[in-house]
């Protein structure tokens, strides 16, 4: 025990900080010549974010972010699952519980931990996203530790009473054109009318549908929201014909506020295809509790499939974010609630299970279907070959887990052989960290410019072709994908 708590104070090297303007590029002196030069072709392009978790209020009230801890640590489940596994328990990061109230450990107690934890990060995806925001947001050019802490806390608290930092402004700074936020279906969407009425701001922020708890009759309040639904619906909840006419009413009603996608989270992607009867009977016995497991997932693939019906109905662009086995730790689950760091990959496949769905849409010309994953084993395997065959499947970019530089690298290569450059989605953040987001979606530039870079040495790609494709892949793939 003595020996673990040495570690949490791990003196980091006082040397100042200066992020090299040639970072994730290829070390050959060539081929890094190269993808300078693609870099800067799209470097200053704006951001377009079709999928990601901030809160909209944070661009609507706009008000001053209350502190470092808040800003950076808390609500980062990036972050606080990589403390927390070097023994430090959530309580002392801040993380707020599920009962609610205010935690006992101060804004500036939490940012002191972080501090002597620093040194977890290197290498890591989220230390790289970080450091950038310290460096080129703070001028922070020094490795946060132990000794240092208080000041820093200091500088980032003053720049954050300026109105430079207020969320709008930094909206503007981070050059963010699209961004989209995952909502309730039962949101009443006001926020994001309000943004989108308001002439002083001039982004797009738009809702995306996430109907996954009212589709899965194992979700715990699942019952109580499909009476909800048939309230807003005028229909009775028995009804399983209302049901489905109810969620057809609330996607348009997010059409109508903006919306380009619906988004699903499922632990594998089934779909089955059921006639309207059975799929009623399994519907009336679910709202009595009397599903088996094996029969629940048979409804839920019944309603996924009719989710992609109504995306070929609304225009709806259908993502999929499989493959994450949710709150693993029963206990921090109890204690602090969902997306606290607790979720964990698991393997995933796609080709039979998502046949039912290909085989009535998959050549349809009106429907989208982005493809995630966080099991890089079936990039290459299925979802390359799905995509590069079903004019309708799209890949997406890699998600959580995968979002690295290695991670990233390895994804080109393994899907780009079989599906080429023109099969993906562009580059989501998947972030509730808005101040990670130009640090990420710079990463991913600098990654795809590396990788082009290569091919044109190899002299697999000329430099004009691999150009006109970098600023594909960031601007003009994410725009026709997600029909903006």
């Amino acid at each position: 025990m003595a020996r673990a708590r040495a570690a949490t104070h791990i003196r980091v090297s006082d040397h100042k900080v200066r992020l090299d303007p040639d970072r994730l590029l290829p070390t050959d002196p060539a081929t890094r010549a190269v993808a300078r030069q693609l870099y800067e072709r799209v470097r200053e392009l704006p951001v377009i974010s079709p999928h990601g978790h901030v809160d909209p209020a944070l661009l609507l009230d706009d008000d001053a972010f209350p502190d470092p801890s808040e800003l950076l640590i808390r609500r980062d489940h990036y972050v606080t699952r990589l403390i927390h596994a070097a023994g430090v328990p959530l309580e002392r990061l801040g993380v707020p519980e599920s009962a609610g109230g205010s935690t006992a450990v101060s804004p500036r107690e939490v940012w002191r931990t972080f501090c002597e934890h620093w040194y977890l990060f290197a290498g890591t995806a989220s230390g790289y996203w970080l450091q950038t925001g310290l460096v080129e947001l703070f001028g922070i050019d020094r490795d946060p530790c132990s000794e240092n802490a208080d000041q820093l806390f200091d500088t980032i608290q003053a720049a954050l009473a300026t109105a430079a930092f207020r969320p709008r402004a930094l909206f503007e700074r981070f050059r963010i054109e699209v961004l989209a936020t995952t909502d309730d279906p039962m949101d009443d969407l006001a926020i994001h009318a309000a943004l989108a009425a308001d002439p002083t701001f001039r982004g797009r922020v738009l809702p995306t549908f996430r109907p996954d708890a009212y589709l899965d009759p194992l979700t715990p309040g699942w019952t109580d929201r499909v009476v909800r639904l048939a309230e807003c619906n005028g229909t009775a909840a028995s009804s399983y014909r209302g049901y489905i006419e109810a969620l057809a009413s609330r996607r348009r009603y997010f059409v109508e506020h903006g919306a380009v996608s619906a988004d699903h989270a499922m632990l594998q992607p089934l779909t089955v295809d059921l006639s309207e009867s059975d799929a009623a009977a399994l519907f009336a016995r679910a709202l009595r509790g009397e599903l088996s497991d094996a029969e629940a997932a048979t409804f839920s693939g019944h309603m996924l499939l009719e989710m992609a019906r109504m995306s070929v109905d609304d225009g709806l662009v259908m993502t999929l974010h499989p493959g994450v086995y949710r709150n693993h730790s029963g206990d921090t689950f109890r204690q602090f609630g969902p997306d606290t760091g607790h979720d964990i990959p698991r393997r995933t496949s796609y080709v039979e299970e998502l046949r039912p769905l290909l085989e009535r849409y998959g050549t349809n010309p009106d429907f989208h279907l982005v493809l995630f994953t966080v099991d890089e084993t079936t990039f290459s395997r299925e979802i390359a070959p799905l995509a590069g065959f079903y004019p309708s499947v799209y890949i997406g970019a890699p998600w959580w887990f995968l979002d690295a530089p290695d991670s990233v690298l390895r994804f080109r290569a393994a899907v780009t052989e079989t599906a080429g450059f023109y099969r993906g989605a562009g580059f989501v953040d998947d972030t509730r960290a808005f101040l990670s987001i130009p640090a990420r979606h710079d990463m991913s530039r600098r990654l795809d410019s590396a990788f082009l870079a290569r091919l044109v040495g190899e002299g697999r790609l000329e430099l004009g072709a691999a150009e006109r494709i970098a600023v594909d892949l960031v601007d003009t793939l994410p725009r026709k994908v997600f029909k903006l």
